[in-house]
């Protein structure tokens, strides 16, 4: 340990900063996190995506979540070593190790045969997609370890060969289901085991066997389970125990309670990780998202529509990671429009010293579990506090945006400077009275199509508190 981070544990140990608290999982209470003593960082891990396809806004949330709950780790003074995995292989179409591997079935909607080298292929495309669309929401790829499972092929203890491959068997982890007090009576009493040489419900593959695709092994030609391949990638990258292991409630139940068990057998090591966060679902227009059903929208389509990536970001950050998030196209417009509004508040020299008494309010609120809508308030309430001077409001922004990540300082001072109808051309004023009738009969593809004339005559139209915000580009 260097003298700059002996610097910050003293400081952090001695009270200096606000307490820093997250809901545990494990546990299922709000708890108090702190540094391992003499530990040089934190080690997270992020359940990362399965590179099948296109990941849509549901998927990317998580990783917003994950880069906020990085910057405030940092916020705070600590470092931070943190990994995201690439699933290229593996996971099966549910958590439960049911159905077709996913990205075999990638392989099948690219009209691609299915070996292991174009699965590397397919991988490595959309991985491509989903570093362009993280780092558009101002995540730094480079900060981050990004392991693939193809690259960790392991083998464990605890476990008994069938014909469909290598199980753990969870009834020798006394253990198993610690994690959100699974009920596994209940789920063992309901379940079916299907007639394949598997003794519980609830044990899993380690290793599953296939006759045409896969790595050559002990049990034949197969591939690993997603299960255990989150855990050879955790110990390869980040060691036998970590600090923070985060993912979405549906990982709770089987997905994380698995790699507790097949970790801490392998290690002996308890806990596997101090830490559990798990975050809630972003719904679309208040249903789930779902591919199958069409019910998706990409990055790339909120981009098409004239929103700035950071838009998403802001009204990610309106809601609590543990409350389900909604996304719709109106609430987007606001989101945007207050991104827009609180940037205006930079436009001051650049010679103040931030606010101490919002400084320690935006702490609190953000240690608080990362209560990003109440650290979003504070922002509002200080730039409306007429005795706070504008250098100090720039100063303060600033430095809370450290965390936020909405990259306020980047958006042109113009954007800011909004229009009434009156200054707009006399055919664009017909058309604002259309788009607002069509937005009252609830014709939004009418109103979209209007939004869009606006936008190739270099206007942005917003839509905030029932009425619109017009800004010349």
């Amino acid at each position: 340990m260097g003298f700059s981070d002996l610097i910050k544990s003293i400081r952090y140990f001695s009270g200096g900063t606000t307490p820093l608290y997250f809901f545990n999982t494990l546990g299922r209470e709000k708890q108090r996190f702190e540094p391992m003593p003499r530990a040089k960082e934190v080690r997270m891990y992020n359940c990362g995506p399965t590179v099948y396809g296109r990941q849509h806004i549901g998927n990317l949330s998580m990783f917003v979540f994950t880069d906020l709950l990085r910057k405030t780790l940092e916020y705070n003074g600590l470092t931070v070593k943190q990994a995201i995995n690439i699933t290229d292989f593996g996971h099966l179409s549910s958590d439960a190790d049911e159905g077709d591997d996913k990205m075999t079935l990638g392989l099948k909607q690219e009209g691609l045969a299915p070996t292991l080298e174009n699965m590397k292929v397919l991988g490595e495309k959309y991985a491509n997609v989903f570093f362009e669309d993280i780092r558009a929401l101002n995540i730094d790829t480079e900060k981050i370890l990004f392991p693939r499972a193809s690259e960790y092929i392991p083998a464990k203890a605890y476990t008994y060969t069938t014909p469909r491959g290598v199980y753990f068997d969870t009834s020798r982890f006394p253990d198993y289901g610690k994690l959100g007090d699974i009920n596994l009576a209940g789920q063992r009493a309901g379940a079916r085991v299907e007639d394949d040489g598997k003794k519980n419900p609830t044990d899993f593959i380690l290793w599953k066997s296939d006759a045409k695709l896969g790595w050559e092994s002990p049990w034949g030609l197969g591939f690993p389970g997603w299960h255990i391949e989150c855990s050879a990638m955790v110990r390869a990258v980040l060691g036998t125990q970590i600090d923070i292991h985060t993912g979405g409630i549906e990982h709770i139940p089987v997905h994380h309670n698995n790699e507790i068990a097949q970790s801490e057998s392998a290690t002996g090591k308890k806990p596997f990780s101090r830490f559990w966060l798990h975050r809630a679902h972003l719904q679309l227009e208040g249903e789930k998202i779902a591919k199958s059903q069409g019910n998706v929208v990409y990055l790339s389509d909120i981009i098409e529509r004239g929103f700035h990536p950071l838009s998403l970001r802001y009204l990610l950050l309106g809601a609590h990671y543990r409350t389900n998030a909604n996304f719709t196209w109106e609430a987007l417009a606001g989101a945007s429009t207050a991104r827009i509004r609180l940037s205006a508040f930079l436009d001051a020299p650049d010679t103040g010293e931030p606010s101490k008494k919002y400084q320690k309010r935006f702490r609190e609120r953000i240690n608080d579990d990362l209560d990003t809508a109440g650290a979003l308030a504070v922002l509002w309430e200080m730039v409306n506090d007429d005795s706070i001077s504008a250098e100090v409001q720039r100063a303060t922004l600033l430095d809370a945006d450290t965390v936020l990540g909405l990259d306020l300082v980047s958006i042109p001072r113009a954007l800011s400077k909004t229009l009434s109808k009156n200054d707009l051309p006399a055919n664009l004023q017909t058309l604002l009275d259309e788009r607002e009738v069509a937005r009252r009969e609830k014709d939004y593809k009418r109103s979209d199509e209007i939004r869009e004339v606006f936008a190739q005559e270099g206007y942005a139209l917003s839509d905030i508190d029932g009425g619109v915000v017009i800004e010349k580009k």
